[in-house]
């Protein structure tokens, strides 16, 4: 127990870090705030992924994720961590986000099973961010995509890179966890990788975060 309390304080003090080199960089150079928030994302919650090789329990992360919902709701106000609050839109996705981790984390715990987490997240990790910065950088080559006549703010780019990412990652990671490459792997990279993206294109504000790890959780549940 003692040396998960102190791997607690590592993991705590190096996202810290992230965060403050994240916003120097910010200031420094003055890059896009989707830029920076986008970097933050993928660098923390790819940190995420030997969560459940380190910690035994749900509630060391249910700890951490109180702990980063209250810096990221107390700074959304004054002018700290404008690397990730530093945006246009109206988001809500910063708060989720470590709901999310956390849930993801609950579920696999429950069911013993560390694929339920490590692949829905890192596909939080990579797609989205991916997924977000070039569908954002190709706009001249892009347009939103519209569905029985409804258009909804994600692009065919942004959905596309996402699907084909998102169907390469399931397909390596089911293949390390299952040990073998048959009809199944594929089928089922597949569904996650189509079930996840629609989870990501039906979000709004920022509710990717959360509709991303659970709608991977949810067909892995079913299916595997």
């Amino acid at each position: 127990m003692g040396n998960t309390i102190v791997l607690s304080f590592v993991y705590l003090a190096g996202i810290s870090m992230l965060l403050i080199f994240n916003e120097l960089i910010y200031r420094k150079f003055s890059p896009e705030g989707e830029i920076t928030r986008k970097f933050a994302h993928f660098s923390a919650v790819l940190a995420t992924l030997p969560f459940p090789y380190f910690f035994p329990s749900h509630w060391y992360i249910l700890i951490l994720a109180v702990l980063f919902a209250i810096v990221l709701f107390s700074t959304r106000r004054g002018k700290l961590l404008q690397s990730i609050h530093g945006i246009h839109r109206k988001s809500i996705g910063s708060y989720l986000l470590p709901i999310a981790i956390y849930v993801t984390f609950l579920i696999a715990e429950l069911l013993d099973n560390k694929l339920l987490f490590i692949l829905p997240i890192l596909i939080l990790a990579v797609c989205d961010p991916l997924a977000a910065i070039l569908g954002m950088r190709n706009s001249h080559f892009n347009r939103k995509i519209s569905i029985a006549g409804i258009t909804i703010n994600k692009t065919w780019v942004g959905s596309s890179t996402f699907l084909v990412s998102s169907f390469v990652i399931c397909i390596l990671a089911l293949y390390f966890f299952r040990e073998v490459f048959d009809f199944k792997t594929f089928w089922l990279a597949a569904l996650v990788a189509v079930v996840s993206m629609f989870g990501e294109m039906i979000s709004w504000r920022g509710s990717d975060n959360l509709s991303i790890p659970l709608s991977a959780v949810l067909v892995l549940v079913l299916f595997l």
